[in-house]
């Protein structure tokens, strides 16, 4: 028999909706007796997504939800893999898509960049160009684009004071301001804050990373991509290899190997080798593996995340 293959999907879609407590109503229906497992948050600014599902099932999520009026403009970006990446199916409420706490103007988004164009213009990058990174330091650590700059941010809700100092530092009218993210949707907000801010020439990566690797490979980028899934990082291109550009936080070899600390108290991401992991029984530092409360270490070629509350919020900014 051959080996059981799903679909990894992620989407968005920013669409006023006047009754979102009804979509996710009809999502748990769906859902029942369906092999499919992910996040879904919808809200009254629409709707965000990645799961996992069988082929079938995957195949029939997609078709029903581009069936609704309200949704039937969504683009998929699709992956495979050899098995489900989320624990479960979860369909959430949620007051925002991604949580910025300051009213934005969607019409006022960067200029959308396909992958080949993205590729085009990041091949004649001048000075004055900037290419942001606004996704958080542990992904870009992991990979990125060449040249770019990553927001330095406790969180992306200071966004907002970011903007406001960037325009102090360049010229708005002649700057270019290429923006992305891993799937696209907090270059929707970001953008559209710095369009606000008077940059006029802001340009935002369409469908994010996800979509730019599966189109135009590695092209301009180096490393790997951070996922909030099981995986925790995958190659951009499922046909192409890149090099690892990170390294273990305890010996320095190259690694992209991610474990969430054994010390239950701690719970910090961070990069390891296997050989420091196993020494330090999926510790972060010596400290931790002293702690209390410290979970039996599991040696695998590609650790999972340990399950915990900043992991599923972190996550909703994809």
């Amino acid at each position: 028999m051959a080996p059981m293959s799903y679909l990894v999907i992620a989407y968005y879609l920013f669409t006023s909706l006047d009754h979102p407590e009804e979509e996710v109503a009809k999502h748990k229906e769906f859902f029942n007796n369906k092999d499919i497992k992910g996040r879904i948050y919808i809200s009254s600014q629409g709707i965000n997504g990645q799961m996992s599902a069988s082929e079938e099932d995957g195949k029939l999520y997609m078709e029903w939800l581009l069936s609704n009026p309200l949704f039937k403009s969504v683009e998929f970006k699709i992956h495979t893999y050899h098995e489900h990446v989320f624990p479960r199916a979860t369909v959430k409420l949620k007051a925002q898509l991604v949580a910025l706490d300051v009213p934005v103007d969607l019409n006022m988004t960067g200029e959308y960049l396909s992958p080949q164009k993205w590729r085009e213009m990041l091949e004649k990058k001048d000075e004055n160009t900037i290419l942001l990174d606004v996704r958080n330091d542990y992904e870009w650590q992991i990979g990125h684009f060449e040249g770019s700059e990553l927001p330095v941010l406790e969180q992306f809700r200071h966004f907002p004071t970011y903007a406001k100092e960037l325009k102090e530092k360049y010229d708005l009218k002649n700057t270019k301001v290429m923006m992305c993210c891993t799937g696209g949707i907090r270059c929707e907000l970001y953008s559209a804050l710095l369009k606000q801010e008077g940059f006029e020439n802001v340009y935002q990566l369409h469908g994010g990373i996800i979509k730019y690797g599966l189109e135009e490979g590695t092209k301009k980028w180096k490393g790997r991509l951070f996922v909030f899934d099981d995986r925790l990082s995958i190659p951009i291109s499922e046909e192409e290899s890149s090099d690892i550009i990170s390294e273990c936080r305890h010996c320095g070899v190259k690694s992209d190997l991610y474990y969430n600390c054994a010390n239950m108290d701690c719970n910090e991401l961070f990069i390891s080798c296997l050989d420091c992991a196993e020494k330090l029984q999926g510790c972060c530092s010596e400290e931790c593996t002293a702690a209390p409360r410290v979970r039996a270490f599991q040696k695998e070629t590609r650790p999972k995340p340990y399950r915990r509350k900043h992991l599923s919020e972190v996550a909703q900014n994809l």
